[in-house]
C-alpha cells in the first residue's frame, strides 16, 4: 500500500488540529456522557495525550478501550493516535475468554474502561477474572505486558488509575514533549487494530492506517455530502469501523457534528434525532424497520435528509419516503478495507442508490473473480469480490498465514459473492460462507430474502440452508411481519413460488417476534450460524 494515494492521508493528529481551527465552536461530539465543540475536544485531547505521556506510553505500543460509544471513547482514541499509539477497541459484548485473548494476543500495554456498561455488565470484575493482579500490582501473570489499568468510574481496583489520577500523570509533560512525540508519527502508521471474525477460535486483528481510515472517511463524507452544517446521529458501535471510520471520521473531516448513543435503542435513536435536529444518519436494515415500527414514529418530526445504510431496496425506500432521508447512499465494505470499498453518491438518481448498485473510491481496483479457479467472470456474473489500494489493512496482527491467505498477489479476498457491471458497479449478494447449494444449484440467501421483502407482511427477512436428505440443503426462511400484518407460512411461500425459481423457494418458512433471542451481533447484525443452529434445533434437523 502507498499512503500517497490516500485523499487525506493524515495523520489523524494533523486533522483534529485543522477541523478544530476551521470549526472551532461547531459541537464535534454528543454522546450520554457530555458534548463538545471541535476547540474543546482538541482541549480534551491535548490533556489526556499529555496523561498517556506521564504513564510512559510510546510510539506504536498498543493501548485497550473498553466502554461504550462516548464523548470519553473518543478522547481517548484520539489523544492516543496523535502519540503513534495503536488503539485497540474491544467489543462491549466480550466476555473473559475474549477478553483475555484479545489483550495477550494485541499485546495492549495499557487498558482504559470503564467500571460498568449500562449499570449491568462489570467490566473490572470480568477483568479481575482475566488478571488477578488489577487488585494488586500490574503487571500480573496472566498479561504480563499489561501494565496500566485506568477506570472510568467508582470501582477502581487497586491496581488501577481513576479518571482524575490519571489526568493528573500529565501536569508534569510540557508542552515541547508534546509536540515532539507527536511530530514522529507518519500517515502509514497503524492507527487501528479491528477485531474481525473469521474460521479461527478467536477474532482477527485487523491493522489500519491512518492514511486508509482517513481516505476512506473523507471519500465517504464527499459522497455523502457530509458538510460543517450537518449533524449526524450515529448509533454505531465505535470498536467496529462503521463507528470509527464510518461515523467519527466521516464527521470529523468535514468539521460535522457526531451524535451517537451507548446502545441503540430505537425509540431512543428517534428521540435523539428529534431533538438534535439531525440531518443525515446510518443503520441496517434491522435498525430502520425497528425505528420505522415504533409505536408513534413520525419522519414529520426529524430534520433527515440523508446518511448511508446497508440495507435492501425496499427498507431504503421507506427510509427516504417516511424518514425523509432523500439523500441516503447504499455502502459496501468491510473492516480488512478500512471499512469501504464501493459507496453511492448522493448526487445519483434515487433508483441508482437505492439498488444497491456502487463505485469504487478513486484508486480503489475491484474485479470479481470465479472462486474455483480465480479468474475474472463475465459482467454481471456472480463471483468473489477481490479488491486492491490504498484502504487495504497491513495485515492482521501477528497472524502472517492468515494474512497470506487474504492477501494474495496485492488483492484482498473478500469472501464476498457480487457482481461487476460492464461500466464498473458492484452490486453485493452475500457471504461466499452464506452461499448453500440445493440438488447442485448456488443459492444466495440474500436474493430470496429480496424476493420475501416484496410482500407487503414482510418487515424482516433471513434465509439459511439447512440440511436435507435428497438435495443436500434447502432453504428455511424466517420472517417478521410488520405491525398489524398477518401473513401464514403457506402463503408466503406460495409467495415466493410464484417469483423464484423452484429451488431457492423456502421449504421451511417461520414466523418469529424478533431475531433478538436467536442472535445479533453488537451492530445489529442478525448472525447467521446461529439462526441456522436455531433452524436446525427448531425443525428437528440435527
Amino acid at each position: 500500500m502507498t499512503v500517497t494515494t490516500s485523499p487525506l492521508p493524515g495523520p489523524l493528529w494533523t486533522v483534529l488540529s485543522d477541523a478544530a481551527q476551521h470549526y472551532p465552536d461547531n459541537d464535534a461530539l454528543i454522546a450520554d456522557d457530555g458534548r463538545l465543540t471541535y476547540s474543546q475536544l482538541l482541549d480534551q485531547v491535548n490533556i489526556t495525550a499529555r496523561a498517556m505521556l506521564g504513564l510512559g506510553l510510546q510510539l506504536g505500543e498498543h493501548i485497550g478501550v473498553l466502554m461504550g460509544n462516548s464523548v470519553q471513547w473518543a478522547v481517548i482514541w484520539y489523544a492516543a493516535a496523535s502519540l503513534g499509539l495503536v488503539c485497540v477497541p474491544f467489543n462491549t459484548r466480550f466476555r473473559s475468554d475474549e477478553l483475555s485473548y484479545g489483550l495477550a494476543h494485541e499485546d495492549v500495554r495499557a487498558l482504559f474502561c470503564v467500571d460498568r456498561f449500562l449499570n449491568k455488565i462489570d467490566f473490572v470484575g470480568m477483568l479481575e477474572a482475566v488478571e488477578p493482579a488489577i487488585n494488586t500490582e500490574l503487571p500480573g501473570t496472566h498479561l504480563p505486558l499489561l501494565e496500566h489499568l485506568v477506570v472510568f468510574g467508582q470501582h477502581v481496583p487497586t491496581a488501577g488509575l481513576g479518571a482524575a489520577a490519571f489526568l493528573e500523570m500529565g501536569n508534569h509533560i510540557p508542552p515541547a514533549e508534546l509536540a515532539a512525540a507527536r511530530a514522529h508519527v507518519v500517515p502509514d502508521d497503524t492507527l487501528l487494530i479491528q477485531f474481525t471474525s473469521g474460521t479461527t477460535a478467536f477474532p482477527k486483528g485487523v491493522m489500519l492506517s491512518h492514511a486508509s481510515m482517513l481516505g476512506i472517511a473523507k471519500c465517504v463524507a464527499v459522497r455523502m455530502g457530509a458538510g460543517p452544517q450537518d449533524r449526524y446521529f450515529s448509533p454505531r458501535p465505535f470498536y467496529h469501523v462503521a463507528g470509527s471510520t464510518m461515523s467519527l471520521l466521516v464527521a470529523l473531516v468535514h468539521g460535522a457534528a457526531l451524535i451517537t448513543s451507548a446502545t441503540f435503542d430505537p425509540a431512543q435513536a428517534l428521540a435523539i434525532m428529534e431533538r438534535e435536529q439531525c440531518t443525515l444518519t446510518s443503520g441496517n436494515d434491522t435498525m430502520f424497520l425497528m425505528m420505522l415500527a415504533e409505536p408513534g414514529f413520525s419522519g414529520q418530526r426529524l430534520s433527515l435528509r440523508g446518511g448511508w445504510a446497508a440495507a435492501s431496496p425496499q427498507i431504503l425506500h421507506d427510509v427516504v419516503e417516511k424518514m425523509g432521508a432523500k439523500d441516503i447512499c447504499n455502502a459496501y465494505g468491510l473492516s480488512e478495507a478500512s471499512p469501504n470499498l464501493v459507496f453511492s453518491d448522493y448526487r445519483e438518481p434515487l433508483a441508482l442508490r437505492l439498488n444497491g448498485s456502487m463505485t469504487t473510491h478513486q484508486g480503489l481496483e475491484i474485479s470479481v473473480l470465479d472462486p474455483d479457479s480465480g479468474q475474472p467472470v463475465p459482467a454481471g456474473t456472480p463471483g468473489e469480490i477481490c479488491a486492491r489500494g490504498w484502504s487495504l489493512m497491513k495485515g492482521y496482527y501477528k497472524l502472517p498465514e492468515q494474512t497470506a491467505a487474504a492477501l494474495r498477489d496485492g488483492w484482498l479476498h473478500t469472501g464476498d459473492l457480487g457482481t461487476l457491471s460492464a461500466d464498473g458497479r458492484l452490486q453485493f449478494i452475500g457471504r461466499l460462507k452464506d452461499m448453500f447449494r440445493v440438488g447442485g444449484e448456488n443459492v444466495a440467501p440474500l436474493e430470496v430474502e429480496q424476493v420475501l421483502l416484496k410482500h407487503p407482511a414482510i418487515e424482516l427477512a433471513q434465509v439459511i440452508g439447512v440440511p436435507d436428505p435428497r438435495l443436500g440443503e434447502v432453504p428455511a426462511a424466517f420472517v417478521t411481519l410488520k405491525h398489524g400484518s398477518l401473513a401464514s407460512s403457506e402463503e408466503l411461500i406460495a409467495f415466493c413460488k410464484a417469483r423464484c425459481a423452484n429451488f431457492k423457494v423456502p421449504r421451511y418458512l417461520q414466523v418469529v417476534e424478533d431475531f433478538e433471542s436467536i442472535g445479533m451481533t453488537g451492530s445489529s447484525k442478525i448472525q447467521k450460524n446461529r439462526l441456522r443452529d436455531y433452524a436446525i434445533a427448531q425443525l428437528g434437523l440435527g
